[in-house]
């Protein structure tokens, strides 16, 4: 009787320099391969060991038989009429995650996701409504960025992780996609064209200040008072605004970067000149930009935007009591752009 066994094989995409660098070390090869491999998979965003030239033939061969290249798959892809392109991917495990690329001028921004889901329930957001299924693989987190650059013509130039979920609850996988992504030897993108959004988890703040990579960071406000954020931000009845502050302020102060502050108005919520002052109160004193984004309705949701004259009175009372302040202008609204409202589409029709 035959005693099979099935051989699973390892992801190899997604290893940071180290990694592939050990894992050639582990398989009694120097670790100058592991350099090569870096080379091929992040550069060459090459998926196949055999078409690696410069790797003897043995040592692609047995690489093949011990690692895959993951891959993931497009599923559907919109376009608004400001070239925003949303793309739903389908994972290994037949879940889907959302990417979005942002054309404006001089820049192509690529806004990436590192959850299934998200389990923060933001009460403006859609992608809380689908609920947490899991953290994405570092492997997944940069497929995004190797999958989309394969199919544009223009090169990246920014990366933005705004997408589905919250990144510094995925923070180990989040740490090594950035190394990956910064790395000169696997994709040698700039930290400072990243920057990682998160809806306030201060120990980790803290840990991705004391990482040393240098990303830019973006904090979801949405509210300048604990009661009226506790009811839009479940999040903050754990981790209070002024623990966010003191965070934030440790951010600063280490990677001398300033802070960007992500403000969604909300008609009746959060738009009057009272939330104007106290939003002005509490950033003083962190170095920081304002950006100002009206809110993207969404399926099921009672929230609406304000209107032009409620926005613009808030931008410039904002403006002389701030260092800088933004009204970012949303793009995609046309192909259901909120945040996580295609996965949430793709889901309802699945169910």
């Amino acid at each position: 009787m035959l005693n099979c066994k099935m051989i699973m094989k390892t992801d190899i995409l997604g290893f940071n320099l180290l990694a592939l660098e050990t894992a050639l070390i582990d398989m009694g090869e120097k670790p100058f391969r592991g350099r090569q491999i870096a080379g091929w998979i992040y550069k060459h965003k090459s998926n196949d060991f055999l078409k690696m030239t410069n790797i003897c033939a043995p040592l692609r061969d047995k690489l093949s038989k011990k690692f895959l290249i993951g891959k993931i798959q497009p599923l559907k892809t919109v376009n608004d009429k400001s070239s925003t392109c949303k793309t739903l991917w389908e994972l290994a495990d037949g879940e889907s995650i959302e990417s979005v690329l942002i054309p404006d001028k001089d820049r192509l921004t690529l806004c990436i996701s590192t959850q299934v889901g998200c389990p923060l329930n933001c009460q403006f957001c859609a992608t809380g409504r689908i609920g947490f299924r899991r953290n994405l693989a570092a492997g997944e987190i940069i497929n995004q960025f190797l999958q989309t650059e394969l199919g544009e013509s223009e090169r990246i130039t920014n990366v933005v992780f705004m997408g589905m979920g919250e990144p510094l609850l995925n923070f180990d996988n989040l740490l090594t996609a950035l190394e990956v992504l910064i790395d000169d030897l696997c994709i040698g993108f700039g930290a400072r064209k990243i920057t990682v959004s998160t809806a306030g988890i201060p120990p980790k703040i803290r840990s991705l200040a004391d990482s040393g990579l240098n990303v830019g960071l973006a904090f979801s406000l949405n509210a300048a008072s604990d009661h009226l954020r506790d009811l839009l931000m479940p999040i903050n009845r754990r981790f209070k605004l002024q623990d966010n502050l003191e965070a934030l302020q440790y951010y600063h102060r280490k990677i001398n970067r300033r802070i960007t502050f992500e403000y969604v108005l909300i008609k009746g919520i959060n738009d009057s000149l009272k939330d104007a002052a106290d939003l002005a109160e509490i950033t003083r004193g962190i170095p920081c930009k304002i950006n100002l984004i009206r809110y993207n309705p969404i399926d099921g949701s009672q929230f609406r935007p304000p209107d032009n004259k409620t926005v613009y009175a808030f931008r410039d009372f904002l403006y002389p009591r701030t260092p800088a302040v933004t009204l970012r202008e949303s793009k995609g609204a046309n192909i259901a752009a909120a945040c996580g409202q295609l996965k949430a589409i793709y889901s309802k029709r699945e169910t």
